[in-house]
């Protein structure tokens, strides 16, 4: 009798599992769309701006745009497949991610395959275009970060060996990006490091010491090199020096006065006519508020804050269904976009000093714009995995209704149950690790 039960059990519980391997998850829609309108804003944008700097270098007026539309048809095709890979093959060779981090980064260094532009030897040569490997870096780094993060997740908060081994980490990539020189992508990496370390449950007063330790150093490094010393005297005061070190920010502050309310007109600007230096990459926001106006500014912004808070929601709902490496992935990209354009507006309003970043599938590019395709690929796929998990679960409670025929109810599944913290402890070697704070938004958290 109990033979036939268990026979009928394992046979249910097999048709059960084959059930739920079956269920496909859906890409998140209102991601998807923010993502096509800020992409679709940036051709227009790129076709506007760009046209006066492409005759001025001798090229056609649309080179800049043809160049920027085939960029993003590749980046759209990396963006596919990533949506498509399983994030379990993802997270299972970390440390081969961060072995090419470095790789990449040394890349720029071997002669004939590193690329120099105004001084900075950021680029490889790839044939058919040059490549800024930080762009991939920062996307690898990332997934190491959040892969670390949920093999370490209870150390992090408990130990100070697991808190400063990402933090070494980091500082070692950003000392291969001062090399290059590469001041700005440098200062992002640390940022998105704290961030992602404090949203993984790291010890905030642990923190505090290695920030301020490393708080000098930076100062150092923006101070010791003449052109970033010009850089930020002239931040505090571009009229000073409006024809040498604040021409940029002061002919983007008047793109962004003229522009007022509603704009001068697409198309319209004049500053893009050779008074504003890269006009259709690192200035492009100055352009949008001169042809748009105040109206072109904001919206900009609500769509880059709309797509930063989708990735945080999405992170969120990872993290409570107790997914951690795709919810630290989608912190991660959340960071790293929500940053990159933070910076970018900031220096075109002149908030911050000048850096050399783009601003994310807007400003013409193509190692910017292929890589970003790819980290929203990544968050994309984060966005299925977490539909399917919660597909997965509201199907095994619509079937814990009844049993596998319908016709009597099957026994609720035994809950399950997780160790006690001292456990725990006893099998990771230390008995100083405390029950894990996962992030919270908004006094929504849980304790894990």
């Amino acid at each position: 009798m109990s033979t036939t039960f268990d026979s009928r059990a394992f046979e249910s519980g097999a048709r059960q599992a084959t059930r739920l391997d079956a269920i496909e998850g859906r890409y998140d829609g209102w991601l998807l769309a923010i993502v096509a309108t800020i992409a679709a804003f940036g051709v227009v944008m790129v076709a506007s701006s760009s046209i006066a700097v492409a005759v001025n270098h001798g090229e056609g007026p649309f080179y800049y745009l043809v160049r920027h539309v085939v960029f993003l048809a590749v980046g759209i095709v990396l963006c596919a497949v990533v949506m498509r890979t399983d994030l379990k093959l993802v997270e299972k060779y970390p440390q081969a991610l961060l072995a090419l981090c470095v790789l990449l980064l040394l890349l720029v260094f071997v002669p004939g395959l590193g690329h120099t532009v105004n001084g900075a030897r950021r680029w490889i040569n790839l044939g058919v275009s040059n490549f800024q490997v930080v762009e991939a870096v920062k996307i690898l780094y990332l997934v190491w970060l959040a892969s670390y993060l949920v093999r370490f997740r209870d150390e992090v908060n408990a130990t100070w060996a697991a808190m400063l081994k990402p933090i070494g980490v980091a500082v070692v990539l950003v000392g291969l990006l001062l090399m290059q020189p590469d001041f700005g992508s440098a200062t992002m990496l640390l940022a998105v490091t704290a961030c992602m370390l404090v949203l993984g449950g790291g010890h905030l007063k642990r923190m505090m010491l290695p920030v301020l330790g490393l708080l000098p150093a930076l100062v150092a490094v923006a101070v010791i090199e003449p052109y970033r010393l010009r850089r930020i005297t002239s931040f505090w005061n571009p009229w000073d020096d409006q024809l040498g070190a604040g021409y940029q920010l002061s002919n983007a502050l008047m793109a962004i006065g003229r522009g007022e309310l509603a704009g001068v007109g697409l198309g319209a600007s004049i500053q893009k006519l050779s008074y504003l230096p890269e006009a259709h990459t690192d200035f492009i926001f100055s352009v949008i508020g001169e042809e748009l106006g105040f109206v072109g500014v904001f919206f900009v912004i609500a769509l880059f804050a709309a797509l930063v808070g989708r990735a945080l929601w999405i992170g969120y709902r990872c993290v409570e269904m107790r997914r951690h490496f795709a919810g630290y992935c989608a912190f991660g990209v959340a960071l790293m976009i929500g940053l990159q354009s933070l910076v970018s507006m900031g220096v075109n309003l002149g908030l911050l000093p000048t850096k050399g970043l783009t601003l994310p599938l807007i400003s013409s590019g193509g190692s910017s714009v292929m890589m970003t395709c790819v980290a929203i690929g990544l968050l994309l796929r984060v966005s299925y995995e977490l539909d399917r998990a919660q597909r997965q679960v509201a199907r095994l409670r619509g079937e814990g209704a009844k049993g596998p025929g319908g016709d009597a109810p099957a026994p609720a599944p035994p809950p399950t149950t997780q160790p006690p913290p001292s456990a725990v402890a006893g099998a990771r070697g230390t008995s100083r690790l405390r029950p894990r704070i996962e992030p919270t938004f908004g006094g929504l958290g849980r304790n894990a």
